[in-house]
């Protein structure tokens, strides 16, 4: 069983860092840069960025229509490239607990998981071994922001 891990387009996000405060705030959006090595996961890249690297953290929806509807605030780093990994946890998810949210073609969600850090891989294949299972959705299980969506590949 093979899965692709494929970081989200940074293209969109990019306008936030031309952005006056004025209408970064009517955009519900915030240009921040980082002061960690750990603690700003980028969703296009699926790694943390360094420290001083400008990121918008902005509302992003991982999961459209009916009633798993879903949408939290994700960061996304000026810049960015589009991470994609194959049969592999990015850094910024292995580091994490995950909650893994499997669902089916029809956005129903078929099952959903824990895998604590450094054990996604697993819990990904498990999940996987469910036919019904198109796709999964995994979230910070801590903060609960989108990380990343997994796809058969």
């Amino acid at each position: 069983m093979t899965y692709r891990i494929t970081g989200i387009d940074p293209e969109p996000y990019q306008r936030f860092f031309t952005m006056s405060d004025t209408d970064l705030t009517a955009a519900n959006a915030v240009v921040m840069t980082s002061d960690a090595r750990v603690g700003y996961p980028c969703r296009a890249a699926l790694d943390d960025v360094p420290p001083e690297t400008r990121l918008v953290l902005v509302n992003h929806v991982s999961h459209e229509g009916g009633p798993y509807a879903a949408s939290h605030a994700i960061f996304v780093s000026e810049n960015a490239d589009r991470a994609d990994y194959i049969d592999r946890v990015p850094p910024a998810l292995d580091r994490r607990i995950l909650s893994l949210r499997a669902f089916g073609a029809d956005g129903m969600m078929a099952d959903a998981c824990l895998a604590q850090r450094g054990e996604a891989d697993r819990a990904i294949r498990a999940l996987f071994e469910n036919e019904a299972v198109d796709h999964i959705d995994a979230h910070n299980a801590i903060r609960g922001c989108f990380a990343a969506r997994v796809e058969r590949a």
